[in-house]
């Protein structure tokens, strides 16, 4: 016989998405436990690791300097023949950010979730869930080689962009391949770049997405990109797209790679609903993640604030039917659907400009003095030496 394990609130991963709503759940009075299938939280990194800043207050984050490689001060962008436009840190404000060590990144935001009650189990992994009269009430799971049941009157799948939790519990089926960005990075050293800033490559060297540059310290750096699933052919591997830009860039090519990486994000729209009776779904899992950036760890620690709260509230009311759900997804679609949809429909316009597209925008906006990023100055500058742009990017954006 199984044993069997009784908590108000089970978070099934232990990423920030999933971390950040224990923390807030413990916080408020719920018992919360959560489960991560791999021995070490935050271990292997999937991650190019670069985040703003603009969500530690909010957060409640008093300390980053811990899980931080670097600081940067901007960013540039580069067009395919070599136009460059930097964005600073007066320009972006905290949107501007740090490198981090997400291994040591997502050991802190669990440490923080404990101190605030919540419960771990590693190496715990759940199998199927548990549904009685209807409604959602747990899951199976094998923990070191242990069954067991772990009952909830709350489920909150946390595991990312393969959750299984969404699909168990019939919120969504595959992604189709053109809101999939496949990835792949090399740690690389002895290389020749500005660490005090963040580098884009934009255009065909990453078809559907672009080269990511994130300094690390002097002379090293995660170097990367992400293409597009649907505009890969068959006849070259998203490593050997990366291996063909680090091959023509001469401040790459003398370097060494030290650790490598691959892996996927969904760069989609969030489905119509992330819940269910007993259960809603948080982070990568309920496709949260900027579609076009690929980063999802601040919008995914904002949604779990939001999910944590909530799921005290649920606890406290004694309420966990989907009717009573409904107002968990209008609180974080109000905070954050707007900015999903309009980056999801500029991602769909990006992902079909030429070369010849991104270099005039690029040569356009180099030649400005931005004060700070905004459509409005964008469309301006693009009108004022490309005018024949200017209907296609405002489309875009």
């Amino acid at each position: 016989m199984s044993d069997v394990l009784e908590y108000d609130v089970l978070i099934i991963g232990a990423g920030p998405a999933g971390s950040a709503t224990a923390r807030y759940a413990a916080k408020n009075g719920a018992r919360t436990l959560v489960i991560e299938k791999r021995q070490e939280i935050g271990s292997p990194v999937r991650c190019g690791e670069g985040v703003s800043l603009s969500w530690i207050e909010e957060l409640e984050i008093k300390e980053y300097k811990r899980w931080t490689a670097a600081k940067v001060k901007g960013a540039r962008l580069y067009s395919p023949s070599g136009h460059v436009l930097e964005i600073t840190e007066k320009m972006a404000g905290n949107e501007v950010g740090v490198v981090c060590e997400r291994d040591v990144f997502d050991k802190e935001m669990a440490r923080l979730a404990v101190e605030e009650g919540a419960d771990y189990m590693m190496k715990t992994t759940a199998v199927s869930l548990i549904k009685e009269d209807g409604k959602i009430c747990g899951v199976k799971a094998r923990s070191m080689g242990k069954e067991l049941e772990i009952r909830a009157d709350l489920v909150i799948g946390a595991d990312g962009f393969e959750s299984q939790v969404g699909r168990w519990a019939g919120i969504y089926d595959a992604i189709p391949p053109q809101d999939i960005m496949t990835c792949f990075q090399y740690r690389m050293a002895g290389i020749d770049f500005d660490p005090n800033y963040t580098h884009f490559y934009m255009g065909s060297s990453a078809p559907g997405g672009y080269v990511w540059v994130f300094p690390k310290g002097e002379g090293i750096a995660n170097v990367g990109l992400g293409v597009q699933l649907s505009m890969l052919d068959g006849k070259k591997t998203p490593k050997e797209y990366l291996d063909e830009f680090i091959a023509s860039h001469d401040q790459f090519k003398d370097g060494e790679p030290i650790d490598m990486v691959a892996g996927a994000v969904a760069v989609t729209h969030p489905p119509e609903t992330v819940t269910t009776d007993g259960l809603l779904l948080v982070g990568d899992a309920s496709r949260v993640v900027d579609p076009m950036t690929g980063g999802g760890i601040v919008n995914g620690m904002k949604q779990g604030k939001i999910a944590g709260e909530f799921a005290a509230k649920c606890v406290s009311e004694g309420r966990f039917d989907k009717e009573f759900l409904k107002g968990y997804e209008k609180e974080w679609r109000d905070q954050l659907g707007n900015k999903l949809w309009r980056n999801y429909m500029a991602k769909e316009k990006a992902t079909k400009l030429t070369d010849d597209t991104f270099d005039k925008v690029i040569d356009a906006l180099s030649e400005l003095k931005l004060n700070q990023v905004s459509i409005g100055a964008i469309l301006e500058g693009v009108k004022e030496k490309y005018p024949e742009l200017i209907e296609e990017f405002q489309d875009m954006l």
